[in-house]
């Protein structure tokens, strides 16, 4: 997700491109924003998987190669606990990359505001 960052001066841009900016910015946020709940719901479901599989109880059985059923199930606990902390370590970096992206765009937002009301300052200036 980490490409190379450039910096722009806002102050240099015009309306145009700088609602052009927003409008990317924008549409990056609702991608990321749809990630995060597809993650969400990934790790809800692992989440779930793990409580089924700590639910179960029962002997030891030897299922005919030597491994008993509750290795199996611990091997399988210990996949779901992996999983869900993967998805939780993602989610706290999408989480850092979304409020980045929503502090520029409202950074944009107002320094759009800010060329709009001295466009228009002007304008009456000139009339």
């Amino acid at each position: 997700m980490s490409g190379r960052q450039e910096q722009i001066n806002l102050d240099t841009l015009e309306p145009q491109q700088l609602a052009q900016v927003k409008k990317q910015l924008d549409e990056e946020l609702e991608h990321l924003t749809n990630s995060f709940a597809q993650l969400h719901a990934a790790q809800n479901k692992f989440k779930d998987c793990l409580r089924c599989v700590k639910s179960r109880s029962g002997a030891p059985e030897d299922i005919g190669t030597g491994f008993l059923v509750e290795k199996k199930l611990k091997s399988a606990e210990k996949f779901y606990e992996s999983k869900v902390e993967e998805l939780g370590n993602n989610l706290k970096d999408l989480e850092v990359i979304v409020q980045r992206k929503q502090t520029n765009a409202r950074t944009i937002e107002e320094v759009l505001r800010q060329k709009i009301l001295a466009s228009q300052g002007q304008d009456q200036q000139q009339a």
